[in-house]
């Protein structure tokens, strides 16, 4: 290749135009970052399974704060907004630590009890792509509350590219939520799941259609996923959709079941060949 047909490529891509810079006014928040922040976070709640031996927590504080601090100011920055607060927002975050922890460990505890193949919890925080993907979700869902752009997807997606298992961060989780096996669930952002629900792999929590503006563009911020009682079990491979859909407390759904109506309390619905 000639130095002038390299110039001609550096170029062309060097081009800020609008196809291919729809809306980032600067440089985003670095995907690499975000997965420090995750193990960052990890060896501070749970640092037998993740830190490094020679890691002291109070480093591993300072580490995450100043991390925190700097993706959060790149992100509001990429996308043209004050980052006057950021340094605030990550010490809120951090505050919620011990929180966080008591909410992982409770999923960890539920993974544990349902799985007779596990031999303690730890080995659930130690090995499970359950339990990291619940344990990455519930980070983000952080982030996602205090408006802070960018970073929690691209958690998500670690999350997702790790595990099979995609939780969008602003979906609304209770306490003692249990995943076995997990590959292929989708949760999505409007989904809510009450306290001590298990899913299997496969489970799609999603959307039946979007609606569209007079211009054909996709109306946003509608609740477009269903909600999941407390106490419920959902087999491998169930699809339940649209924003409207409330599976009651105490359901069982079973494998395969297409669903996109409500049922009540106590429900057992199965597929039927």
């Amino acid at each position: 290749m000639t130095q002038k047909e390299k110039q001609r490529i550096i170029t062309a891509l060097s081009s800020r135009d609008t196809k291919n810079h729809l809306c980032f006014a600067a440089t985003p928040p670095l995907r690499a970052e975000s997965e420090r922040i995750i193990y960052l976070t990890l060896s501070l709640l749970f640092p037998d399974y993740f830190a490094e031996e020679t890691t002291r927590l109070a480093q591993t504080l300072d580490a995450l704060s100043g991390c925190l601090a700097e993706q959060i100011s790149r992100a509001h920055i990429c996308l043209g907004r004050n980052n006057s607060d950021s340094v605030c927002m990550a010490e809120d975050i951090l505050r919620r630590l011990p929180t966080l922890r008591e909410e992982m460990t409770l999923d960890a505890l539920a993974i544990y009890s349902g799985d007779p193949a596990a031999t303690c919890s730890g080995e659930v925080i130690l090995s499970y792509p359950g339990f990291y993907a619940i344990a990455v979700y519930r980070l983000a869902h952080e982030l996602y509350l205090r408006n802070i752009p960018l970073i929690p997807r691209q958690m998500s997606e670690i999350a997702h590219e790790k595990t099979g298992i995609d939780i969008h961060p602003g979906a609304s989780v209770g306490e003692s939520f249990s995943i076995d096996h997990g590959t292929g669930i989708v949760i999505g952002e409007t989904a809510v799941i009450g306290k001590c629900v298990k899913l299997y792999q496969g489970v799609t929590l999603g959307a039946k259609s979007f609606e569209s503006d007079a211009e054909g563009n996709i109306v946003r911020g509608k609740k477009r996923h269903p909600n999941v009682g407390d106490n419920c079990v959902i087999y491998a491979g169930a699809t339940i959709l649209g924003g409207d859909t409330v599976i009651g407390e105490g359901s069982i759904i079973g494998g395969n079941v297409w669903l996109t109506h409500s049922v009540a309390p106590g429900s057992k619905v199965y597929y039927k060949a």
